[in-house]
Formats: C-alpha cells, structure tokens, sequence
C-alpha cells in the first residue's frame, strides 16, 4: 500500500511503524466483573510507568542537569502516593468501573485539588497529576507512551508533533517523522532536518499500519506500508547509495570553509538542546551559531531556575572547548507553547506576545536567563542574541538591563567574560533600520524563516500556502543584501542562521553578498562545506 504526503526532508528510512496516540483521549466507562483483576491491571500499568520514568531520569540526567531530571523522580513518588492509588483502587471495587476510568476520574479529582491550591509549588502539582494518570491510561489502553519505550528505532507516526513533545524524544529511536498535519515550515520539521532523517507530512494513514513494516521516500513523498520483498529489496539498494554518499562527504572533515580563491566563511550548527553537542562534533563545525534556548522552558513545568539553566550552558561552552557558542534568549510564543506562562489564546500569535516582547515585559524571566548565561560564559566562548527586534529602543533597553545583570553579578562575585552581544534580523523593521541597529550590536544573525514569512505576508504554520512560502523571492534576497551591507559599514560581522543558510544552491549569492557566517542544521556542515570549496568568487 502507497500513501502520498509531502516531503520535508529527503533520504530513505526502512523500518517499523509506530503510531504515536494521543493520551488525552476520551476514556470511556466500562462495567466490569472481577475488581481484583482489575486493580491488578491498575498497578501492573502503576510499576511500567514507574519503570519508564526511570528511564527518563536517567536521558534528562545526561542531557539537562539533575534538576531539569527530578521532575521523573517527583512522578514516580506521585504514582505511589497513598490517597492517590486507594482512590484509584476504590473506584474500582465500590462502582465496578475500568481501571482507565478509575484512574481518569482520579487524575481529574486530584488535579483540580490541587489547581485550587494558594501555593503556587502545590498549584503547579496539578499538570503533574494528570500527566502520570495520562501515562497509566495510556499503558491500560496499550497505546501512546505505553509502547514508546521500546529499545528498536521506528518510523514515528502522528497527527502532529507540538514542539514540547518532540523534544522530549528519544531521538536514537527516531528513523523518520510521518504526520497527518504540520507544515514544511513547522519546527517538528526543521527538527527532522536538524537530525537528519527523512521526513512527510500531509500523511492520511490509518490506525491499523501499526507495528507494520514501512518504508518512508522522502525524495518522491511517499509512504510505503507492508512493502512486497521486490520493493523492499529496491530501496534497501536506495539506502545504501545514500549511505554511501554520506560516507563520501566524511572527507571534508576537518577541511577549511575556503572557497578556489580564499574567501573564508565561518560555518556553525543550530541545535534544540544539550544533547545536539554530540552531533555538532560529529560533524565537524566550527562553532554554534544557534542554541535555542526555549528547549529549558518547553521541557519543564515551570519556569527553570538560574541554576538549571546556568548549567546547561556551562556543560555546552565546556563541551564546545573554546569554540563560539551563541545561546539566543528564550523563543516562546506563536507555536512554542509553555502552559505555565499563561499567555492566553491570541488571534495571531505568529505577530503577538512573542520573543523578546515577553522577556521586556517581564524582566525578573528575562534578567534570570541572562544571569545564567553570563555565569556560564567563564567557562567557554559564549556569545548572546536576541530574537524578535523590530527597533533600536528595544536593543537599548536589552543593554540597559544587561547591565544591572552585570552590576548584580559583580556585587556577588560571579566571574563572567565580556560576552558579544548580538541580534535576531527576522522583521522587515529589523531590516529596514539595520544601520541604525548595527551601531548598538557586534553582529547580526538573520532568522531567514520568519523574515520570509513576515516579508511575504504568510503563516509558515499553515500548509495551504506551502505553495507560496518562497524564501528565494526576490524581496528576501535584496533584505538580506541590504543587511550584510548595513552591518559591515558599522562594523558588525553578519550570518544566516535561518533554514536558507543550509541551500546550497545559494551559497555562492551568500558570499557575493558579503556574509561572514552560515549557521545550519549539524547534517548540513559537510555539505555546504563541500559547495564552499568548489566556489570561485573572482
């Protein structure tokens, strides 16, 4: 069976299909007969998702500090609350119901409970409860996050994949994205092309393809389900040329971004968490010209503390050993949702309450992060942007509170480095005073996916206007002209580190413009290295 869908990110994946359910499904009332055997369902389900969360401590040790990590401890010690599992177990005996009801019904209970609280730490206890009930549902009803802890890489199906799930995957077990929604400029597809896997969306599969063999065509957009031994032995050949032309590229490790003539370029890699470092070292790059710092806010249930945060920027720089780091301040808003800033449903949060608006207007958020960062900049080279400018009085304000942050860091002993401060160019206002911006800054990094989609007017969300989304447009290529010219004649360097700056069909017009540094996806480094060096400017 072939279903056709759009493709994302090119390459062959070969495996077993997974579709991913939601949890937050309708559970429905059962009657059933024999209570025992269904409190022992209840905490067989109970001890799995103790042994998941395990699990899970163990992953977010290593990739975002203890404290990020304790969150799973605190749900393994809610799943053996007393209150909790008698209510549970109660239910059962006392109104002969399912354990998925049972638990669904407590969960809710429960969370209201502790939503109604005056303490805010009890408060936030509320989103914990129901999301350990949603795990025990979901293992009673054998689906979602019951079945995803398996140790075999799979080809990962879904409606859509929100930014706070995908970066809680388990991304070794990730051979492919295939979902039902989503846009090719969504981030659960740069995501895909960040880790270098093929990807399709606008995907109408069924149910039943799970646990299927599958084969996903990221080259023609296609979704092969229960392929015959003639397909499957056909693209098993495909893959390995891939492979093999991947392999090819290994030889411009440790090369030069030089082109025929000697024009130098830097070439960094945008990464999601801490756990990219790997893959930028993999690759060969120079540096991180985007560290997306939003990763702490999507992966928590409440703001993370300094120390939480000081740290994962501490373990990059170190990581990094002396090569440019820069952490760009927190990216929430539009489709990067955290429940706990509770910024309310806007008609257009592409334009809304975003960014750096946030961080302006609630400066002891903002004023933490950047103490984190300044702390961190001891021990490695770490440079700072900040996403979403539009005017100078915006970076004026942004300098203003830097300096208390160094004020107060200096009245507490806190060693730091004279960190390089830069901006965001993603807003045709940006560009349009960039002159006036470069005096204020020391670089620009230009954010080519939202300036495309402000500059053309288009929801890069929205997959009808796939078709109209084209960062090629001649009006995109002249603002980013416009901005290499104007941050030079100031003084500034200038880099991309948008979705364009890995399009090797522009590379060479990136040069001729004058651009100092490509920041990419780390599967990306190799490539655009190679189209450096068979440039020739002159």
């Amino acid at each position: 069976m072939i279903v056709t869908g759009k493709s994302v990110f090119g390459g062959i994946a070969i495996g077993k299909l997974h579709v991913l359910a939601k949890s937050d499904e309708k559970v429905k009332r059962l009657s059933i007969s024999d209570a025992e055997a269904e409190k022992k369902r209840f905490n067989d389900a109970r001890e799995k998702s103790k042994d998941q969360l395990k699990v899970l401590f163990e992953k977010a040790l290593k990739e975002v500090g203890e404290d990020n990590a304790q969150i799973f401890e605190v749900h393994q010690l809610m799943l053996d609350d007393l209150d909790y599992v008698e209510s549970v177990e109660n239910m059962i005996t006392e109104e002969a119901v399912n354990a998925e009801y049972a638990v669904a019904v407590t969960g809710d209970n429960f969370a209201e409970i502790f939503a109604s609280m005056d303490d805010d730490y009890m408060k936030a206890r509320s989103a914990d409860v129901k999301d350990i009930s949603n795990r025990v549902i979901s293992i009673l009803s054998g689906n979602g996050e019951g079945e995803f802890t398996e140790d075999e890489p799979v080809i990962l199906m879904a409606d859509d994949l929100a930014p706070s799930e995908t970066v809680q995957l388990e991304r070794s077990l990730i051979l492919s994205f295939v979902t039902r929604f989503g846009s090719s400029n969504s981030h659960t597809a740069i995501l895909a092309r960040t880790m270098n896997i093929p990807s399709l969306i606008g995907v109408d599969f069924s149910e039943d393809c799970n646990g299927k063999m599958g084969i996903v065509d990221g080259y023609e957009g296609k979704l092969i389900i229960d392929p015959d031994e003639e397909t499957l032995d056909d693209y098993i050949k495909k893959k390995k040329a891939d492979d093999e032309k991947a392999a090819l590229l290994q030889k411009f490790k440790g090369l030069d971004n030089v082109t025929k003539d000697g024009r130098r370029i830097n070439l960094y890699a945008n990464i999601g968490n801490v756990g990219d470092v790997a893959n930028v070292l993999k690759n060969d790059a120079g540096g991180i010209g985007l560290f997306r710092s939003e990763f702490l806010y999507l992966e928590s249930d409440d703001y993370p503390t300094e120390e939480e945060q000081f740290r994962a920027y501490k373990k990059v720089a170190q990581n990094m050993n002396g090569k440019k780091v820069i952490i760009r301040t927190l990216d929430i808003g539009d489709d990067k949702q955290a429940d706990y800033f509770d910024l309310g449903k806007e008609e257009n949060p592409a334009l809304g309450f975003r960014a750096i608006r946030i961080c302006l207007e609630k400066p002891e958020i903002f004023k933490t992060q950047l103490r984190a960062i300044y702390r961190a900049s001891h021990y490695g080279n770490i440079s700072v942007m900040f996403p979403m400018i539009t005017s100078v009085k915006e970076v004026k304000k942004i300098k203003e509170i830097l300096g208390e942050v160094k004020a107060e860091l200096d009245r507490e002993s806190f060693p730091y480095k004279d960190v390089e401060i830069g901006i965001m160019i993603e807003t045709p206002a940006a560009v349009m005073v960039s002159d006036e911006l470069a005096k204020e800054v020391q670089f620009f990094s230009v954010g080519t996916n939202d300036l495309t989609q402000y500059t053309l007017a288009i929801d890069r969300q929205n997959p009808k206007l796939d078709a109209f989304y084209d960062p090629h447009h001649p009006a995109v290529l002249k603002m980013l002209k416009m901005v290499a010219d104007n941050g030079h004649a100031a003084g500034c360097w200038v880099g991309i580190c948008g979705e364009l700056g890995a399009d090797t069909t522009l590379t060479e017009e990136f040069l001729r413009m004058g651009y100092d540094e490509l920041s990419v996806s780390p599967s990306m480094i190799l490539p655009v290295r190679a189209a450096i060096r068979n440039i020739k400017l002159k």
